[in-house]
């Protein structure tokens, strides 16, 4: 690696060392409309160069699609990142707007099977429970990826919405290195509970939308208007109609603590959620998604902006103040069960 500049992070007690902001892999080829395959290449090499060093995918992202995409980078790099996948989560090809999600034994060891395969790897640095199916015990499902440890098919394990309760379930079953949750300005639901509960266990929390799935980097202001017909964020319900522009507005005291800064808005957002570590006292590895290079360099930068007080100050009513939920359906994250 060549001009690293981010400090590095654990996860969980005893798990490997990462850069401090990971790289959100989805959208390079899932989700958000047309992409651009070289380009998004390109991306995952110049994070690389700057110190990035989780990247993060998931078997739902395409039905494997976004797996394959990333094997060969993984392969040119095998020694020098941490690949994060997940299991549990299914699109029905008819309708993107619904989520099948499965904690079964059979299911989730099809699932890492099929990821090994798909990202040509032996092992998986860290396997997330990508959604809760409260139909299966979570101990039960906690079990059986704490048996691919065992096994040598995954190193770390990782569980993604949970609540704080079933976060300390899990914790009774096997170490969990990392609980990976929405975490923003516009998103804070996990502040009742489930940060405090990972910060008690010695987890790392990696947020993932940290930057509001685009929203906050002011790249759209209605999903409707702004987003191509298959890009999901039309499906949310902060991004439309009357909700998209009330929440835009509250950008505006974003912009302000940014032109402060002489940062960009996303920047502010991203610093703000890395300072989260401080605050709570806990190790913080947000994974904002791009597939630019001039995007990755803007948000390793924000690594470096430092907050005063003021700025906190000014941000903190945000959160409060945003209309719509994060899903249509809440009852998939850990706030819609807490």
């Amino acid at each position: 690696m060549t001009d690293s500049s981010i400090a590095k992070a654990r996860l969980g007690t005893d798990g490997p060392e990462v850069g401090v902001q990971g790289l959100g892999c989805m959208g390079m080829s899932f989700a958000y409309g047309p992409t651009d395959a070289e380009e998004a290449r390109a991306t995952l090499e110049r994070a690389l160069e700057l110190g990035v060093t989780l990247y993060d995918t998931a078997d739902a992202y395409g039905r494997g699609d976004n797996e394959r995409f990333l094997a060969p980078f993984f392969a040119a790099h095998r020694d020098e990142v941490v690949i994060a996948t997940k299991f549990a989560l299914s699109i029905p090809p008819d309708d993107p707007t619904k989520r099948i999600v499965r904690n079964d034994a059979p299911y989730i060891r099809q699932c890492v099977e099929a990821s090994l395969q798909r990202l040509d790897v032996d092992v998986i640095d860290l396997y997330y429970m990508h959604r809760r199916d409260v139909n299966v015990p979570i101990e039960e499902t906690v079990g059986v990826m704490a048996d691919l440890v065992r096994e040598g098919k995954v190193k770390q394990l990782g569980l993604s919405e949970v609540t704080a309760g079933e976060l300390r379930a899990a914790q009774t079953v096997h170490p969990i290195a990392a609980v990976q949750s929405e975490w923003s300005l516009f998103s804070r639901d996990i502040e009742a509970s489930v940060v405090p509960a990972v910060r008690e266990l010695g987890v790392t929390l990696v947020p993932y939308s940290p930057l509001g799935r685009g929203f906050l980097t002011g790249s759209f202001a209605n999903a409707e208007k702004d987003l191509t017909a298959d890009d999901v964020r039309r499906q949310h319900p902060r991004f439309t109609g009357d909700n998209a522009a009330a929440n835009a507005a509250l950008l505006e005291s974003i912009r302000a603590v940014a032109k402060a800064h002489d940062a960009s808005v996303g920047q502010v957002a991203l610093a703000w959620v890395h300072q989260q570590a401080a605050t709570w006292g806990l190790p913080v590895v947000p994974i904002p998604g791009t597939r630019r290079r001039t995007r990755v360099e803007e948000n390793v930068a924000a690594t470096r902006i430092e907050l005063t007080e003021t700025d906190l100050a000014t941000l903190e009513p945000i959160a409060a103040k945003v209309a719509g939920t994060r899903y249509p359906d809440m009852t998939f994250a850990s706030a819609g069960r807490e």
